[in-house]
C-alpha cells in the first residue's frame, strides 16, 4: 500500500499510476476537464486499482444519464473483482459500497459510506467531496454544512486540499443563509486554490442571494481563468454571470452570453440543459422574446423523457418541452414521472412523487396558460422543492414561475406571501425580479379596485 497526495492509504502502485491518481483527485476537486483523462491513465497503469474503478463509476452516476448507468455498473463489477483479487482497505471498500448504493437509487445510503471514511479520517478529501456532491443532488444543505464543519479542523495550512474544502464550505454557508461568512471563506479559499471554480461560484451565489448583481459581475470579471479549465461546469459559471446581467435588465448581454458561452456546445448534459432552460424561462418571464432558442433544447429533452435518474433533470427537461410546446413529449414525461412516483422504491422515485409530480403538472399548466392550476400545483410542490436538489439560485426559476402564475391567476395575496418568503430567505435583500413583481401586485390590486367601483353593466 502507498499514500496518495493527501496522505490517504491506497492500494495503487507507486510511480506513474500513483502520479496519475493524484492528478485525478486534484483535477476532480477543481472540476477540471482533465479529470477523466488522468483517471484513465491511472487505470491503464494500474488496471486492478479497485478504488479507481469505484470512483470512475461514481463519476458516471453523477452525470444523471440512464444510458451511463450500465457503464457505472461495469465499473462496480470491475472494482469488486479487483477487490477480490487483491486485498483492499476498509476505506476503499466503503467507496465501492457507496457506488453500489448510488446505482441502486439510494444516494442517502451512499452518504453513510462516505461518512464512515470521514469519521475514520476527516482529512479524506475525496470522501468529503463525493459526500458534498451527493448532498447537493439531494438538496441536503444542512447536512452538507454540518459535515464540513466537523472536518474543517483536520485541514491545516499544508493540506493540499484545504482551498477546495473552503470552497465547499463557502457554498454550504451560502445555502444555509450565512452570506457574509460564505463570501469571506470563499474569497480566502481562492487565495489558496485560484483554480477552484466551485469556491468562486459559491461567492457568485452570495451576490445572487444578496441582490448585488453589480458586485457579482465585478467579482467574476477578470477571474475567467478560474473556470476556463473546467469541464461543463464552466458553462454554469457563465450562467451565473448572465443572471447578474439579467437582474440589471441587460437582456442583450444575457442573450449574447447564452449564445456565446452557455450554449457554446449544444450538449444534452442535464446540467447544461438546466442552465439554458432556466435562463430562457427567466427571460420570458421578463417579457423578452428568446426567438427559436427553445427548439434545440426541446429536441434534446424529447430524448430524455424516459430517463428517470434525477427529478432535478426531469423538471428542466419539462421546462424545455413546455417552452417549445411539445405536447406529446410532455405527456410522455408526465406519464413516466407518475409511474416512478407510484413505485417510490428509491430515493429518486420518492423525489419524483414529491415535489416532482406537482411541479411538473404546474409547469404543464403554465405552458397552457392555465395559471390557476399552475399556481395550485407549483405552490404545492414548493413545500418540498428542496428535495429536488440543486441550489437556491437554480430552484429559483420554479419560485418565479409560482409567483408569476399566482399573479396572473389573481392570487395576489398568496403570490405576495411567497415573494415575501423569498425575500426573507435572502435576508431581506430584494432583487429586480422582486421589485417588478411587487409593482405588478400593486397594479393588480388597483385594477381590481377600479373594477369593483365600476362593475360591468
Amino acid at each position: 500500500m502507498t499514500q496518495d497526495i493527501f496522505g490517504q492509504t491506497t492500494t495503487i502502485a507507486t510511480g506513474p499510476a500513483l502520479e496519475a491518481w493524484n492528478k485525478t483527485q486534484m483535477a476532480f476537486l477543481a472540476h477540471g476537464a482533465a479529470t477523466p483523462g488522468h483517471l484513465s491513465e491511472a487505470l491503464t497503469a494500474s488496471p486492478d486499482f479497485a478504488l479507481g474503478h469505484a470512483v470512475k463509476g461514481m463519476f458516471y452516476t453523477l452525470l444523471g444519464r440512464s444510458e451511463l448507468m450500465e457503464t457505472a455498473r461495469e465499473a462496480l463489477t470491475t472494482a469488486r473483482a479487483a477487490a477480490q483479487a487483491n486485498p483492499i482497505s476498509a476505506r476503499e471498500q466503503h467507496f465501492i459500497d457507496a457506488l453500489a448504493c448510488w446505482i441502486d437509487g439510494q444516494p442517502k445510503a451512499a452518504i453513510a459510506h462516505f461518512e464512515a471514511n470521514i469519521a475514520a479520517a476527516p482529512d479524506d478529501i475525496l470522501a468529503v467531496k463525493l459526500d458534498h456532491a451527493t448532498r447537493f443532488v439531494l438538496g441536503d444543505n444542512r447536512g452538507m454544512r454540518q459535515m464540513l464543519e466537523n472536518v474543517m479542523p483536520a485541514y491545516g495550512p499544508d493540506h493540499p486540499g484545504r482551498g477546495y474544502l473552503m470552497g465547499c464550505y463557502a457554498f454550504a454557508l451560502e445555502e444555509t443563509g450565512d452570506y457574509s461568512r460564505a463570501k469571506t471563506v470563499g474569497r480566502e479559499g481562492m487565495l489558496i486554490a485560484p483554480d477552484d471554480a466551485w469556491g468562486l461560484h459559491a461567492v457568485a451565489h452570495v451576490h445572487d442571494m444578496t441582490a448585488d448583481a453589480t458586485g457579482g459581475i465585478k467579482w467574476l470579471t477578470g477571474r475567467e481563468s478560474a473556470w476556463a479549465h473546467c469541464n461543463n461546469f464552466r458553462y454554469h459559471v457563465w450562467w451565473h454571470k448572465a443572471l447578474m446581467h439579467l437582474d440589471l435588465g441587460q437582456h442583450d448581454v444575457v442573450l449574447d452570453l447564452y449564445d456565446r458561452e452557455i450554449r457554446q456546445d449544444k450538449t444534452d448534459d442535464y446540467r447544461d440543459i438546466s442552465n439554458a432552460t432556466s435562463l430562457l424561462s427567466r427571460l420570458e418571464l421578463d417579457g423578452v422574446n428568446v426567438g427559436d432558442r427553445w427548439e434545440e433544447l426541446a429536441d434534446l429533452s424529447a430524448n430524455r423523457t424516459e430517463d428517470g435518474c434525477l427529478i432535478f433533470a426531469d423538471l428542466h427537461y419539462m421546462l424545455a418541452l413546455v417552452g417549445d410546446n411539445r405536447d406529446a413529449e410532455i405527456t410522455k414525461l408526465l406519464g413516466r414521472l407518475h409511474r416512478d412516483a407510484s413505485s417510490g422504491k428509491t430515493d429518486m422515485q420518492r423525489a419524483m412523487a414529491s415535489p416532482g409530480m406537482a411541479i411538473a403538472t404546474g409547469l404543464e399548466a403554465f405552458g397552457e396558460a392555465e395559471f390557476g392550476k399552475a399556481f395550485v400545483n407549483l405552490a404545492r410542490g414548493r413545500k418540498t422543492i428542496q428535495d429536488a436538489g440543486g441550489s437556491h439560485a437554480q430552484r429559483d426559476v420554479f419560485e418565479r414561475l409560482t409567483i408569476d402564475s399566482g399573479i396572473r391567476a389573481g392570487y395576489l395575496d398568496e403570490a405576495e406571501d411567497i415573494l415575501a418568503a423569498r425575500s426573507i430567505r435572502r435576508n431581506g435583500h430584494e432583487d429586480g425580479y422582486a421589485a417588478a413583481r411587487r409593482s405588478l401586485i400593486s397594479e393588480g390590486r388597483a385594477a381590481a379596485g377600479v373594477a369593483a367601483r365600476f362593475p360591468a353593466e
